[in-house]
């Protein structure tokens, strides 16, 4: 489904479609899936369009920029140690058209996830989250990429105690999203301050012709933030 597509078109998948007509010198896009049907008449408009992974923090609207994953199992952390992980993340699609100088415009967005929010932290200083459960897995999983992507994560525990490890908090204006035939990823650290206190942030991949990164929404907004770094400071 990621994938760059010349119209007209037609995509489906479990009952979910997504095409794009030709209609009198005008472009129709239409999106339907269980909760919606959505039509836009596109005027004058030309040009492929892509189809790619974007920061699953925006449906049902754009609440928060940060992802909170609970881990199914804790992990426990060695003093001084620091250990890699693989949790899974909730996959939202951003539908852009390009433009005949490159530019891509965002028309649409869809998830085939339930959403879900809560609170991170306390109800006066707390932080409002996208929450997403995961397995954790010594290696990356074999997953349904329109569904759930991968976080290649290394946690570092700069404590000189054991620490359990219960969440991670994510800052969507720091993301980077990769994607191939088979895989949706990305790479992020935790480092541990202290027994409450973590910090989290990403790292790139090598994109290949087989792993791209994908257009993001957040990558302009991220230049007005004196930071792109989470903070846990309410619990791990």
């Amino acid at each position: 489904m990621f994938n760059k597509y010349t119209p007209p078109f037609t995509i489906n998948y479990k009952g979910h479609e997504i095409s794009v007509e030709k209609e009198q010198g005008n472009l129709i896009y239409k999106r339907t899936c269980e909760y919606e049907t959505i039509e836009k008449v596109l005027l004058g408009a030309s040009g492929d369009f892509l189809i790619n992974p974007i920061e699953p923090v925006n449906l049902p609207k754009p609440i928060t920029s940060y992802l909170l994953i609970d881990f199914e199992r804790p992990v426990m952390m060695g003093p001084g140690s620091k250990q890699k992980i693989y949790l899974t993340f909730p996959v939202e699609m951003g539908i852009f058209i390009i433009g005949g100088k490159g530019e891509h415009e965002l028309i649409d967005m869809l998830t085939l996830n339930r959403s879900k929010y809560t609170l991170y932290g306390t109800p006066n200083r707390g932080i409002i989250c996208r929450y997403w459960k995961s397995e954790v897995f010594a290696s990356y999983p074999n997953l349904d990429t329109r569904y759930e992507g991968d976080i290649e994560l290394d946690i570092i525990n700069d404590t000189n105690h054991w620490i359990e490890v219960t969440k991670s908090v994510f800052n969507a204006f720091g993301m980077k999203i990769y994607y191939g035939n088979d895989r949706t990823s990305m790479r992020a650290f935790m480092r541990i301050v202290n027994r409450h206190l973590a910090e989290t942030g990403f790292m790139t991949y090598t994109t290949t012709p087989e792993f791209r990164r994908s257009m993001e929404l957040y990558t302009a907004r991220k230049l007005m933030l004196s930071t792109i770094k989470g903070i846990m400071e309410h619990g791990i």
